[in-house]
């Protein structure tokens, strides 16, 4: 019986890994332009970080974490916590006001594999901390826009506020006293929960849920003044930077640490997974946390998503990676010449290949065009007796002579000339 992969986690195989490395080389270009700095956090924290940051009654930390009970440690879910974790830390607060950080990597989280949701998943993060300007969480989400636009994804971005410790409450009263109206009709996690984060209620995917809480109260009523003007800022900055955007009243993201600005980037392609990137503001996180009182906010994009939603669209594939020369070899002397050349020619930069195996010129001449070869350089016995190789244009099929007579640090210059050109 063959050895398979754990369900829900996934072989990256080559092609899939070459479309990723284009998002990740994209994702990098565009973040140095926002002045972001990476990060890289371990994959395994102490699991008190999750239950006070992402909340002991939402999903993740009730249902869905890797954790070694016996050693208090769980694999991550999310970037964020680790993220502000390694802030508070390192004390980076000391050396500037405000830091802009991103992550690119694997998280992991227990829960029913579909597509574009495994257990093993990958995200890229970003976060801005120490940053409370309503443009912030505009230019954030601005930034994502252009990412997507760049990778050619179509999304939609949803908006919502989720207000303030000042005004929260109030909120959580009104919406209290219209849930208890419908207790009956709830699914036991909400009635559960109605009592721990009644806000979680609005996220309940269950469909009889769903439908009740569209009567229900809408906090964008309840803002505090601040919370009010905060969100219309946000709203003129979107406007002023070109950004569509739907208000949203019912998303409260499945974590609780969120306050004020919420966003996601939603698509209707991948069917019940919507949502291709997500995130908001924190404020009061880091003091949760025993760290500093500053502000934060962040998103996260998914690249499973990321990459299903990029194969459904052939013009943004990206473009299969080029050999600059195989060498084709026929004898053990020409495969001798042809590997110092070869070890040569990468040392000088240039992506070269060969095969070792001694097959046929006609099955080598297949290998050069499944590796996407520009050119071939062929030497066998007769090439070596007259020091004369001969090199073939893959594209135009044009041969023409190459010297094999010069000290090799020279046949490498040349070659790397002749490509060049």
């Amino acid at each position: 019986m063959k050895i398979k992969a754990v369900n829900g986690f996934k072989d990256i195989l080559p092609d899939d890994a070459l479309r990723r490395q284009h998002i990740e080389q994209t994702a990098r270009d565009i973040f140095a332009r926002f002045g972001m700095q990476e990060i890289r956090t371990p994959i395994l924290e102490k699991t008190e970080l999750f239950a006070r940051s992402i909340g002991e009654a939402t999903d993740i930390v009730e249902k869905e974490m890797y954790t070694f009970v016996d050693k208090g440690i769980t694999m991550r879910p999310e970037a964020t916590a680790s993220i502000l974790r390694a802030f508070i830390e390192h004390g980076l607060h000391v050396r500037q006001p405000v830091h802009r950080l991103y992550t690119i990597g694997p998280m992991f989280r227990h829960e029913r594999p579909q597509k574009g949701r495994l257990r093993q998943f990958h995200q890229m993060d970003v976060e801005v901390i120490g940053a409370n300007e309503p443009q912030v969480d505009a230019e954030l989400m601005a930034m994502g826009q252009m990412l997507l636009d760049t990778l050619g994804v179509t999304v939609s971005l949803e908006i919502n506020s989720l207000g303030c410790p000042a005004c929260r409450p109030g909120f959580r009263d009104k919406l209290m006293a219209y849930l208890n109206q419908h207790k009956e009709s709830l699914c036991p996690d909400c009635r559960r929960r109605m009592n721990v984060n009644p806000l979680r209620t609005l996220d309940c995917k269950n469909r009889n849920c769903k439908d009740l809480v569209q009567d229900a109260p809408s906090i964008l009523d309840s803002l505090c003044n601040d919370c009010r003007d905060h969100f219309v800022s946000v709203k003129q900055t979107l406007d002023l930077l070109g950004v569509a955007y739907r208000v949203n009243r019912f998303m409260v993201r499945g974590l609780d640490y969120y306050t004020r600005t919420t966003f996601e980037f939603i698509t209707d392609a991948l069917g019940a997974q919507a949502a291709v990137g997500a995130g908001g503001r924190y404020d009061g996180l880091l003091r949760q946390l025993n760290g500093p009182d500053l502000p934060g906010i962040g998103f996260a994009l998914g690249m499973e998503r990321l990459v299903l939603l990029m194969e459904q669209q052939e013009d943004a594939t990206p473009p299969k990676p080029t050999t600059d020369l195989f060498v084709a070899v026929l004898g053990e002397k020409a495969a001798e010449h042809a590997s110092i050349l070869v070890h040569r020619l990468r040392k000088l930069g240039l992506t070269a290949a060969m095969d070792y195996s001694g097959r046929s010129l006609k099955a080598q001449m297949k290998q050069a065009g499944r590796l996407n070869s520009r050119f071939t350089l062929i030497i066998g016995e007769d090439e070596l007796a007259c020091n004369e190789g001969v090199l073939r244009d893959m594209n135009t099929q044009e041969q023409s002579k190459f010297s094999l007579s010069l000290p090799m640090d020279e046949q490498a210059q040349h070659m790397t000339a002749l490509l060049s050109a």
